[in-house]
């Protein structure tokens, strides 16, 4: 009986060690595995652009691959989606935007996910301001001839924008209504359509993230008259914001930040809260997105929860005020 009793005592010991040895790898942070970021816009656009040398170095910074994977449509529900019915255990991340954890859901009259109850927030990494530009042509060098001229012509200046719900056709409602005047929205299937005919002459006035409209203020093409963030931007010092243009208290920017799917370990989440920090501090990410006016921005945890919950609020007034709605 006692070889059978040692037996038995060593089978159990093993099982033992194997489901402690399984339990401890389940939960170890993503460190030296695969982490797919998730994307949810397609490649090229401005998430990708902030997205990409993120990735690498998040990869670098935890000793692991992490791969790109875009996925496109509804405004970034459908990427947001995925993360939110993904496991937690630090392997799928998202590169959120304000249009996915801020704007969405007010915009879209269902939305798959819930913004805060679906996430773990880890990290605010990025930010752009809005830029008011002009055609050449238009009869304003500042953001007073551009109000005067709005008010002498009620209704009939137009402004153009990346689309209905985007940041900028809200920063257009919104200066709208702190400046009382009456212009015309006309929304864009992306940026670079809405560019074209602004510097054809078909558009008067445009609203968009700075990133995306700079290359042709250099060029002369365009002319931009304030941004929308609270501080003058590093690549356009000579471009004031609209507070400072007599708007006090306006500011709004476009923003991304990482997420994880809810009940992520702790250890897991404050290793990327950790490894966020670093990247977003560290020369290499700030030397790749500030000459494209794109600033890293830390907040991290709790502050990042509480600063989303103040911009859910922010952008939710101002779709509900434009009246714009999508399915």
């Amino acid at each position: 009986m006692r070889p059978i009793v040692i037996i038995a005592f060593h089978a159990v010991m093993f099982c033992i060690v194997a489901l402690a040895s399984f339990e401890n790898a389940a939960a170890q942070p993503p460190a030296r595995q695969q982490i797919r970021l998730i994307v949810p816009f397609p490649a090229g656009g401005p998430t990708d652009i902030v997205a990409r040398p993120f990735a690498q170095m998040l990869g670098e910074a935890l000793n692991s691959t992490v791969v790109i994977d875009n996925r496109g449509g509804a405004g970034g529900s459908l990427g947001a989606d995925a993360v939110a019915k993904s496991a937690p255990d630090g392997r799928v991340l998202l590169m959120a935007t304000v249009g996915t954890h801020a704007i969405n859901p007010t915009l879209y009259t269902k939305l798959p996910y819930n913004p805060v109850r679906d996430f773990t927030p880890i990290a605010l990494i990025a930010t752009a301001p809005v830029a008011i530009v002009v055609h050449p042509s238009l009869r304003a060098s500042s953001l007073d001839e551009l109000v005067a001229l709005a008010r002498q012509r009620p209704g009939k200046l137009n402004y153009g924008s990346a689309g209905v719900g985007t940041p900028g056709h809200l920063t257009g409602e919104m200066f709208k209504r702190a400046a009382g005047i009456d212009i015309q929205h006309v929304p864009y299937r992306g940026s670079a359509p809405a560019v074209t005919d602004l510097i054809g002459g078909q558009l008067q006035i445009m609203f968009d993230p700075l990133q995306s409209v700079f290359s042709n203020i250099q060029g002369g093409r365009l002319r931009a008259l304030a941004v929308s963030s609270k501080e003058r931007s590093l690549i356009a010092p000579n471009v004031p914001t609209i507070s400072e243009s007599g708007f006090g208290g306006f500011e709004t920017t476009a923003w991304w930040g990482l997420f994880a799917p809810a009940r992520l370990p702790a250890h897991i989440t404050e290793t990327l809260i950790g490894a966020a920090g670093k990247i977003v501090s560290a020369t290499p990410f700030r030397n790749t997105l500030e000459p494209l006016g794109v600033v890293p921005t830390l907040m991290s945890g709790q502050a990042f929860a509480e600063f989303q919950a103040s911009e859910m609020i922010k952008w939710g007034k101002a779709v509900r005020d434009s009246g714009a709605t999508a399915e």
